[in-house]
């Protein structure tokens, strides 16, 4: 487990300077909470590809969507700073990519754990949370093997419910790290595949509630909604 403090200005260029190395990177700023925020992604996801080897992606079948900050995550981080208290909970996030969702739920005052299954994605992380001078904890993990760090009092996710085969992985990976009488918040762009996913988490005992936000962002309006997930 790695942990992100509150660094030096220098901590951030320097990673900054390395990942400009290998990426071409993109800049964006954003607004949540009252508060603004700046976080750094690939420009371009799809030149990724080619790091991907035919052996990797025949054992993952892992695509680069870490390197994008989609409109669920924006609409998740909004809907935190809007309508949660974050003061002091101990929440997790799964599938984190560059650390939006965590790094808004950090700077309102949680006690945050990001967590991606990609070690590039982690250090966007870090990089991000340098420059919003952010502290929050980093880990690698893979939500079809949950190897437990503990339990959490909020689980966070955005745009994870994209394969049929993650569905149940992601639901006994809430069962295992939230706490009973947790809060798990999925957000996700009304995929059809998001029926699914609430089927199999009634069936597993949680009561779901739904939240109705739409992301503006540079394009047209993007509709996406928050399932709350409870016992």
């Amino acid at each position: 487990m790695q942990l992100s403090s509150r660094p030096e200005s220098n901590d951030f260029r320097s990673l900054r300077e390395v990942l400009a190395r290998e990426y071409d990177l993109a800049e964006s700023p954003f607004s949540f909470g009252g508060r603004s925020f700046l976080f750094t992604s690939v420009s371009d996801s799809y030149a990724l590809l080619d790091r991907i080897t035919p052996e990797e992606f025949l054992r993952d079948e892992q695509m680069p969507y870490w390197a994008e900050i989609w409109p669920s995550s924006l609409a998740l981080a909004s809907f935190l700073g809007e309508e949660v208290q974050m003061h002091g909970v101990r929440a997790i996030e799964l599938g984190a990519g560059v650390g939006v969702v965590s790094i808004v739920a950090a700077a309102l005052g949680g006690a945050v754990l990001a967590t991606d299954y990609s070690s590039e994605a982690l250090r966007f992380i870090h990089c991000n949370a340098y420059a919003n001078a952010v502290g929050l904890r980093v880990q690698r993990l893979d939500w079809r093997n949950v190897m437990q760090p503990g339990k959490f009092e909020m689980l966070l996710a955005a745009d994870v419910l994209y394969e049929r085969v993650n569905l149940l992985p992601i639901i006994t990976a809430i069962d295992q790290l939230l706490e009973p009488g947790g809060s798990a918040y999925i957000a996700d762009p009304r995929r059809r595949m998001a029926e699914q996913f609430l089927e199999l988490a009634a069936e597993n005992g949680f009561s779901v509630k739904a939240y109705a936000r739409e992301h503006c962002g540079s394009g047209k309006p993007v509709s996406v909604n928050i399932y709350r997930l409870r016992r």
